[in-house]
């Protein structure tokens, strides 16, 4: 049958597990090293474990594949000591939390939300000209949002306006969503506490397999912020992919400092 499977690239997978522990179904394990589909009988194809993998190395493809067998995950589970998980359907028709009972964490499974609030959609590279009169409600329309949990392959990537947002942004401009977040899709980072380098190279991951149409990047005024404008720069230039990028500058006391 046609249906939507778990894919591994294990060129770019290096072992770290964390996918392992996202699937509630054990449809996952390490062998020699690398995280491998044990059986496509036991994947159900919703993507918990997408957001779980660091190096984007697990997509979710359209194959011919045998059909997810829920009596079967259940003596899979059995058999390494867990507890099968609720299952509402076989099949959703999107990507959707599984309810845990083991290390995984279901909050970073991968989806996109109903667009709700405010409905400016903005023309590249910059933010909305005009913002639309304030209505309330959140214009966020992924999840999730940090960019070591965003799947550098998620489709909602494709043709996006992107926002490369440091993390103290939102809470130090008041019109964050008006302004910048809607019609944009948003990667959230922060230079100072995680690995910057990292953030470079899911970047030129993300760029290289996306068309993309345009970056922003809205940072903090102090000077350790300045590295998710590098590293939004780095990545474009390892992908070789020429893109429209604009460097936004909060101060924090809420003005716009630059762009």
């Amino acid at each position: 049958m046609l249906r939507k499977v778990v894919q591994i690239d294990e060129a770019k997978c290096d072992g770290c597990g964390q996918c392992v522990n996202s699937c509630a179904e054990g449809a996952i394990a390490l062998v020699g090293g690398k995280a491998r589909l044990v059986s496509d009988v036991y994947c159900d194809g919703l993507g918990a474990c997408l957001g779980e993998c660091p190096q984007g190395a697990i997509t979710v493809e359209e194959r011919e594949a045998a059909g997810f067998d829920e009596a079967a995950v259940g003596e899979h589970l059995k058999r390494l000591g867990r507890a099968p998980p609720p299952h509402a359907s076989s099949q959703a028709s999107a990507p959707a939390p599984h309810a845990h009972g083991h290390a995984g964490c279901p909050g970073s499974a991968p989806r996109e939300l109903p667009r709700r609030g405010l409905s400016v959609v903005a023309d590249a590279p910059g933010p909305a000209a005009a913002p639309a009169p304030r209505q309330g409600g959140s214009t966020l329309g992924h999840w999730p949002v940090q960019l070591r949990l965003v799947p550098a392959g998620a489709p909602w990537l494709s043709g996006a306006d992107l926002l490369v947002a440091a993390d103290c942004v939102p809470f130090a401009y008041a019109d964050f969503h008006a302004d910048f977040l809607a019609g944009r899709k948003v990667l959230v980072g922060c230079p100072k506490l995680d690995d910057n380098q990292a953030y470079a190279a899911k970047l030129a991951d993300l760029f290289g397999r996306q068309d993309v149409r345009s970056v922003t990047v809205i940072r903090m005024e102090v000077p350790c912020c300045g590295g998710l404008s590098w590293a939004a720069r780095e990545g474009l230039a390892r992908s070789g992919k020429q893109v429209p990028l604009r460097d936004v500058v909060i101060g924090v006391d809420g003005g716009v400092r630059q762009g």
